[in-house]
């Protein structure tokens, strides 16, 4: 069983090759994103996590949804992804902080709302990491699982087939997000997008 250090330095690595052309082998995303953000319902002054940023893609709809007076905060567990973020002017839409979604550097139920794209795929500890996610979250607030393409077209981007265990499956991902402190409120699995949206119950 690999530690969560070696669970850590997998993902660093696999983003740190991928991070400088990032953007340029998705450069259709940004509608997808846009679309995705709006689900969240958020309101002038919310303030908003983006769990996993990467390249902070979701940062600018975000900041769009809360305003100047809003909080956006962009949180990833890799350096060379928020030097990307920054080199396209995103941290302007944001702040930038290197830290893991299994201990955020923020207070209890500090924001409003998460959001995080293709974050689920890389936890290595998916209870316990959506479990950290809901503790910053207020009672109400609420929390979307995005992907810019649904389940089955990522699995062929990737030469695989889907299988029963796959987490994202409804089936399985509803239970998941139930014993972490989620109830799933919509499920939306589409060529064209992921969206899976829960709420933290009061």
């Amino acid at each position: 069983m690999r530690s969560m250090s070696d669970d850590h330095t997998h993902v660093q690595e696999f983003f740190t090759a991928r991070a400088a052309d990032w953007d340029s082998r998705f450069p259709d995303d940004g509608p997808a994103y846009a679309a995705a953000v709006a689900e969240l319902g958020l309101g002038e002054g919310d303030r908003v996590l983006d769990a996993g940023c990467g390249t902070g893609r979701a940062l600018p709809p975000l900041r769009a949804a809360v305003g100047v007076s809003g909080v956006v905060l962009g949180v990833d567990l890799t350096p060379a992804m928020l030097e990307a973020a920054r080199r396209a002017g995103r941290d302007r839409d944001g702040r930038l902080l290197l830290a893991d979604v299994a201990a955020l550097p923020l207070r209890p139920e500090s924001v409003d709302a998460v959001f995080a794209a293709g974050l689920i795929a890389h936890l290595p500890h998916p209870a316990d990491n959506l479990r950290e996610l809901a503790r910053v979250v207020r009672p109400g607030g609420t929390l979307a699982l995005f992907h810019p393409i649904g389940r089955a077209a990522l699995a062929a981007r990737h030469g695989r087939r889907l299988t029963p265990d796959d987490l994202r499956a409804e089936a399985n991902l509803k239970p998941l997000l139930a014993g972490s402190g989620w109830r799933m409120t919509s499920y939306v699995d589409q060529d064209d997008r992921f969206l899976a949206l829960a709420v933290r119950p009061s």
